[in-house]
């Protein structure tokens, strides 16, 4: 048996890459890519990638070489999911919510050595570039992925994505992939930190998991994919290769509003498509909402279970959900909620109490547990003894890019340790409990506490601060920050408070409640008790949701989009799905 050797016709390296020829000689007459009036076919779709792969060579881009992109959901991003690689280099996806601050610590980290930017966000790029060059880093080159549907103009520095696409060469010979183990995408869990965390995937582990999801989900052939996750978080939690692998249509929009959702479905047949639970706020407010979708539309949401309540109603419109759990370390999803055909019989709060679990592991992982994090024993799978949940297998980072010490702490025993605590049920099914290190997630972002603490301790009249979620009928959680005046005659004013965090760090992390304190409880370490903080915040939660007034536009965190657009709500999902 050891005789006999690996060869070039029986081991080829694994990679997601290759899903696209494989599309091109498959399904190349079929549709690939809609984004307005736009349409391309999955041949069209490979050339383009081969053309940027090519300008990305001859821009003296080479193996492990950055290439960074702060864009929405439209073809450019889609396509460089494959160009990138295709040229040897590791593709970065920014999170288009951060600001200039976080952006231009993701840039040095990342030693970024070509940026594109889309047209939307030029001027937060531009003030990243300025804050890179004045920290004395190397500055990227710059490229603007200009609107391919209505063109704008916009332009920052000498490149145009559409101009790199169109003097590439398709012919061009491009390097190929040795080692399968080689970076294939760098994704950040943090942007707003001096020392973030750069996730590494590799080509094998991006590869595993997007076949696996894709089995679990059930995704068969030609599906209609729309775009509602951003495929910044986790590469779409890999569905950018995913659908080249089903030769399914990408229908990609910009901003997840309402109408865009309903519009799409309506208009492209939508089968598939991904979103943080908070989305299902924003269908329902749609006047999509009032009927019955034509055929069902099945829904991968990750992060906190929906409400049995919120979950009937979006299931009676026509939503098919199932629940997943996952984190950037495991390339997206590593727990899902595989359905059995006898829950279907149960009444729908025990539908609902089974389906919020997060289930059990994806295919790409060798195991999933729930464990003592000091013993490493298993807990007993009662249902109620919490522990750690750890992963293992290859569909789990490469690392963290230049972080040996929070890959000590991330790797113990033979497994990655996710920090977030879970139970074990008799059916072998992991339900999630908590999560460590005081993360909030807020509208499908991660939230840090400390990162916002650190905000609030640089105010001028804040003596001492602790922030913990506060539950929010929309958003799911929102900061509540704890403080202490530091005259306690002048004290300190909580729109000065939040004011002063609205210049200095994302708007979605701004403290949305400040409860000023005389002192911040602590415990015997001098830690505060966040526990007895979260039952404050707890009962200070809003909680019926605001209402639109009639005749007027409700807005929101403005991301991105033109002009002459009404601003909307740009949900995202996060590295804790």
């Amino acid at each position: 048996m050891d005789q006999l050797p690996k060869r070039p016709a029986n081991y080829v390296p694994l990679s997601p890459v290759g899903f696209l020829p494989r599309a091109n000689a498959v399904y190349g007459d079929r549709t690939s890519v809609i984004y307005g009036r736009v349409r391309f076919t999955w041949s069209q779709t490979y050339h383009r990638c081969r053309r940027l792969a090519s300008a990305l060579l001859s821009l003296g881009v080479r193996k492990n070489d950055v290439v960074s992109v702060l864009a929405p959901n439209v073809p450019a991003m889609y396509e460089m999911h494959f160009a990138v690689p295709m040229a040897g280099a590791v593709l970065n996806t920014i999170n288009t919510r951060l600001d200039a601050n976080a952006v231009a610590t993701i840039l040095r980290h990342s030693e970024a050595k070509l940026f594109f930017v889309d047209y939307a966000y030029v001027r937060v790029a531009s003030d990243a570039l300025q804050l890179v060059a004045n920290a004395g880093a190397p500055v990227p080159l710059v490229a603007v992925i200009d609107d391919i549907d209505a063109p704008t103009g916009a332009r920052l520095g000498e490149l145009e994505y559409e101009g790199l696409v169109a003097h590439g060469d398709p012919e061009a010979e491009l390097p190929p992939l040795v080692d399968e183990w080689d970076a294939v995408t760098l994704n950040y869990t943090s942007g707003t930190t001096s020392a973030p965390k750069g996730v590494v995937y590799s080509h094998r582990g991006a590869y595993l998991s997007t076949t696996s999801l894709l089995l679990q989900w059930g995704v068969g052939n030609e599906p209609v994919y729309l775009w509602t996750l951003p495929m910044f978080h986790c590469n779409g939690w890999t569905f950018t290769w995913g659908m080249a692998a089903r030769g399914g249509v990408n229908v990609c929009i910009r901003d997840a509003h309402p109408a865009s959702i309903y519009r799409a479905i309506a208009r492209h047949s939508v089968t598939h498509m991904c979103c943080a639970p908070v989305v299902f706020n924003i269908l329902l407010e749609g006047d999509g909402a009032k009927r019955q979708l034509e055929d069902p539309v099945h829904v991968l949401t990750g992060g906190a279970p929906p409400p049995a309540a919120l979950l009937e109603r979006v299931e009676r419109i026509g939503f098919r959900v199932t629940h997943a759990y996952g984190l950037t370390e495991a390339t997206g999803p590593a727990l899902a909620c595989e359905w059995r055909d006898q829950w279907d019989r149960l009444p729908l709060p025990e539908r609902a109490r089974l389906k919020a679990r997060q289930g059990v592991s994806v295919l790409s992982l060798d195991d999933a547990d729930v464990k003592n994090a000091d013993t490493m024993a298993s807990v007993p799978r009662d249902g109620r003894t919490l522990g750690e949940i750890v992963l293992r297998g290859s569909s789990v980072m490469k690392g963290y890019l230049k972080n040996p010490e929070a890959n000590e702490k991330a790797f113990k025993g033979g497994w990655f340790l996710t920090g977030d605590v879970g139970v074990l049920h008799p059916d072998g099914y992991i339900e999630l409990k908590d999560r460590s290190k005081d993360v909030i997630i807020s509208g499908g972002e991660n939230i840090c506490s400390t990162e916002v603490e650190d905000v609030l301790f640089r105010h001028p009249g804040v003596a001492d601060a602790a922030v913990v979620a506060m539950p929010h009928p929309r958003w799911g959680e929102t900061p509540c920050a704890f403080v202490v005046a530091r005259d306690k005659v002048a004290g300190v004013r909580k729109d000065d408070v939040i004011a002063f965090c609205g210049k200095r760090m994302a708007r979605f992390m701004v403290p949305k409640k400040v409860v000023v304190l005389e002192s911040i409880p602590r415990n015997a370490q001098g830690k505060p008790e966040k526990v007895k903080l979260r039952e404050v915040a707890r009962k200070l939660a809003p909680t019926v949701p605001s209402q639109k007034p009639k005749g007027k536009t409700t807005t929101t965190t403005t991301v991105g989009g033109r002009r002459d657009e009404q601003p909307v709500a740009h949900v995202m999902a996060v590295s804790r799905l």
